[in-house]
């Protein structure tokens, strides 16, 4: 009891303290703070798939054209009809064909910069199914040397490792990656070059909302005037006048209801400028930054203020080009030369130029220049064409 009698009279005698006479208006400078969404992989597909409507096109729109592309197997005199890898690319596994499989690697890709493909069953054969796994999910276990000597595939608590073999032959795992100048083991997505584009238009949309949910202006101010031209609501009228407000004068339900004021108070509307509103502007040019990190001509979107191509077949043509083909000729490769070698046999998987309608113009002008080319032989101009040299055979028997 005498120490707490001790302790309040501390507290009754605390020292004076001195404060500047300008502290109360020192302003801190922590809201003007920009605010990004956060980098990684699963928070990025949420606010840029999920929660964008120009990410989720541009995604979908690359993967389904590219898994969409015919492919074909051959080797460098040969082009196979039927082969043990064509029938399994037809059916990788009983709940996807050969369009689902590549359009889910495809996104992984587009979306994390990783690809994993797994091959189950194959024990020195070939693989018996293909699955692709979630690249959020898995992570590269670097040896000794830094190359990758195993994968691990988490859910929860839960962990799996894929080893790869010692020689490299019949590796589990397919890892597809992006071209990342600052890491050695992952690969960097065309969403995180979009991330801050991708924030100021989600952010343009909320404002949007947020304009449309209140008559696309600010609500105004309600200025009090007393009878001398001074004075101020008490904290019940205050109260009063703030509780009106929200019931009956806020929201769609109420808009356009008319206010009524009692004496001594004015109603000031306020409403944006025509150069308050040039965040539209901001958000079309923020569409355009996310379409161009996929590749995608903006036409091809319905983005408008884009003039870059003469019509939609030229952008069309330029989106294959530029951006289908490349990916989809690294991705065919890498997955070919996986499955190639469970049987050791040197053949490559690459998509089949002549099977694309986009690329039909192109195509017939080169036709027809090879074939004008008398100085070639019939040999030359197979290969000009990319064709093989022996011409179609079936299971591999020469034609």
């Amino acid at each position: 009891m005498l120490m707490d009698f001790f302790r309040r009279n501390e507290i009754a005698q605390a020292p004076e303290q001195k404060a500047s006479a300008t502290g109360p208006v020192v302003a801190w400078q922590t809201s003007g703070r920009v605010a990004w969404s956060p980098r990684d992989t699963v928070s990025l597909t949420r606010t840029g798939f999920a929660g964008n409507p120009v990410g989720y096109r541009s995604v979908k729109l690359i993967a389904e054209a590219a898994a969409a592309l015919p492919l074909v197997l051959q080797d460098g005199g040969q082009r196979y009809e039927s082969h043990p890898i064509l029938s399994l690319l037809a059916a990788p596994n009983p709940g996807q064909g050969r369009a689902e499989l590549f359009e889910a690697l495809y996104g992984q890709m587009l979306l994390s910069g990783d690809g994993y493909v797994e091959a189950v069953g194959g024990e020195g054969a070939a693989p018996m199914e293909l699955h692709v796994l979630r690249s959020d999910r898995m992570s590269v276990v670097p040896g000794a040397d830094g190359w990758p000597v195993a994968y691990e595939y988490k859910v929860g608590s839960r962990k799996h490792r894929f080893a790869n073999p010692e020689g490299g032959q019949g590796a589990p795992i397919c890892h597809l990656r992006n071209f990342h100048p600052q890491d050695d083991h992952y690969g960097f997505a065309p969403l995180q070059a979009a991330a801050m584009a991708l924030d100021v238009h989600n952010a343009a949309s909320r404002w949007s909302k947020a304009l449309l949910d209140n008559a696309a202006r600010p609500s105004g101010a309600i200025v009090y005037k007393g009878s001398d031209g001074a004075g101020g609501l008490s904290s019940d009228q205050y109260d009063r006048l703030v509780s009106e407000m929200e019931s009956y004068h806020q929201g769609a339900r109420n808009a356009g209801r008319p206010m009524l004021l009692e004496g001594g108070l004015d109603w000031k509307p306020m409403g944006y400028s025509p150069s308050d509103m040039e965040f539209q502007k901001s958000k079309e040019a923020a569409a355009r930054e996310i379409a161009l990190a996929f590749g995608v001509p903006p036409m091809l979107l319905g983005i408008p203020g884009d003039a870059t191509y003469a019509n939609y077949q030229e952008a069309n043509r330029a989106f294959y080009r530029l951006t289908v083909l490349p990916l989809a000729t690294r991705v065919a490769a890498t997955v070919g030369r996986w499955l190639a070698a469970y049987t050791g046999e040197a053949v490559s998987l690459k998509p089949d130029l002549d099977q694309i309608p986009a690329l039909a113009a192109e195509r017939d002008a080169q036709w027809a220049r090879v074939q004008g080319a008398d100085f070639l032989s019939v040999a030359e101009k197979r290969r000009l064409l990319g064709l093989p040299v022996e011409g179609l055979t079936d299971g591999g028997a020469d034609g």
